[in-house]
């Protein structure tokens, strides 16, 4: 008894130096230091895995931009004679104005007609539908007709204005990422910036013009990743580990995607807004288009977690810099489930507070859940939070595979810190906590 108990001892204690010694020439109590950057020779794999991509992504570009004759014309907002401008509600409109007849109204014409305040200071009246409930100094946009100048109320309320608020909102963003990720925020939203700038100048050109909406879809989540991951995070062997963990999970992703909107009819038309486009750009494939956005949907996710893993794998090297790939890969794989466990309902939440009105609208129709599930409005998202969470999935095993065999290994960070592994003293059983599964 006593010797199994010794050689179980002994057993731990190899383990626990295996996986926590540091090359510090003292007691390791979880501060390895910073990991030194990848070998020259993992480095160039790295660019070599990566340079395909890149290339591909070029020469999507190139064959993919639309030519400015494919493009549709954009829709005049109004008619000849019309504007639409700023103003202010003063209040109910008063006298014969409020009960003009030369304007179609509700059956209480009463109702609805305001007094609004232009940016000249003039006042005018505006037709507003009572359900809107606009209250004295609401900033409102405005639909100027020229057809009905000489009436009493030649405007119509459009819509509520919102530049005051929501720049105030995004200049409150743009502060608080600022002051908490510092430069690497700042960064971060170079990155986004850069990211809108290649969806309004490509993908959704390119899909008005009829371009091969899955090509679209791959080239613009291939160049949005590699703008974003290494503006945010650095030209760095863990930023490329992360980059090719998320050009793998998109490549899944986008071909579970094409598969499932084939198989369940996903035709894209679910919703009247998409009905409308093939009107004004005949050459849109609204399929294709549920099939980009369900791509593009999961790049956010997708980034997250594999940026998550590769960060996971350097700092367990950090931490512990003589424990093998394997129990690396092993230890990392923990936190990828915990990631796992949460992303799922995440994504299911989003979708919920999303589509929140669409469901409380399937809801009240007297229909059988499985119905209900497969109708087209709701299908559609089905398919767009499986297949995004399936690709997402599968990218945590590759990315952590991936950082656990590109990370420097424990004879590189004992070289950083200039002294040899038979220099560090092994750290106390004591000092290291383990689990519950492996304790003997």
């Amino acid at each position: 008894m006593t010797t199994d108990v010794g050689s179980r001892r002994g057993a731990r204690h190899a383990r626990t130096t295996e996986l926590s010694t540091l090359p510090d020439g003292g007691h390791g109590h979880g501060h390895g230091g910073p990991v030194p950057p990848a070998p020259w020779r993992t480095r160039l794999v790295l660019a070599l895995l990566v340079l395909p991509a890149l290339v591909a992504t070029g020469l999507g570009l190139w064959q993919l931009w639309p030519a400015e004759a494919g493009i549709p014309d954009r829709v005049p907002v109004v008619v000849e004679g019309s504007e639409l401008v700023s103003a202010t509600v003063v209040g109910p409109l008063e006298g014969e104005a409020a009960g003009d007849a030369s304007w179609p109204t509700t059956d209480d014409s009463t109702i609805g007609n305001v007094e609004i305040r232009l940016a000249d200071g003039s006042t005018s009246g505006m037709q507003a539908e009572p359900r809107f409930e606009l209250e004295p100094g609401d900033p409102v946009i405005a639909l100027y007709i020229g057809d009905f100048a000489e009436t009493p109320v030649p405007y119509v309320f459009m819509d509520y204005e919102r530049e005051v608020p929501l720049g105030i909102l995004a200049v409150a963003y743009v502060l608080v990422v600022l002051l908490v990720a510092r430069w690497r925020g700042l960064a971060a939203l170079v990155g986004l910036a850069v990211a809108f700038a290649v969806f309004v100048g490509f993908t959704f050109p390119a899909l008005l013009s009829g371009e091969n909406a899955m090509g679209v879809a791959l080239v613009t989540s291939s160049a949005v990743m590699l703008a974003v991951l290494y503006l945010a995070h650095g030209l760095t062997a863990r930023t490329t580990v992360a980059l090719l963990g998320t050009l793998a999970g998109l490549a899944l992703t986008a071909g579970i995607g094409a598969w499932a909107t084939g198989a369940a009819q996903i035709t894209g038309a679910s919703e009247e807004i998409a009905q409308n486009l093939p009107t004004i750009a005949p050459g849109v494939d609204l399929r294709g288009i549920a099939l980009c956005g369900l791509v593009l949907a999961g790049m956010g996710v997708l980034n997250d977690v594999t940026i998550t893993q590769a960060s996971a794998v350097w700092e367990l090297r950090a931490l512990a810099p003589l424990a093998p790939r394997r129990m690396l890969f092993a230890r990392a794989m923990r936190i990828g489930r915990d990631h796992i466990a949460s992303t799922v309902y995440t994504i299911a939440f989003a979708y919920v507070g999303a589509a929140l009105p669409l469901l409380l609208t399937v809801w009240l129709l007297d229909q059988t859940p499985m119905m209900t599930l497969t109708s087209g409005e709701i299908a559609e998202e089905i398919v767009r939070t499986l297949v995004g969470s399936i690709g997402l999935v599968l990218a945590i095993p590759i990315t952590t595979a991936i950082a656990a065999v590109t990370v420097p290994t424990g004879a590189a960070l004992a070289a950083s810190a200039g002294v040899g592994h038979d220099g560090a003293d092994p750290t106390p059983e004591d000092d290291v906590p383990t689990r519950p599964d492996e304790r003997v």
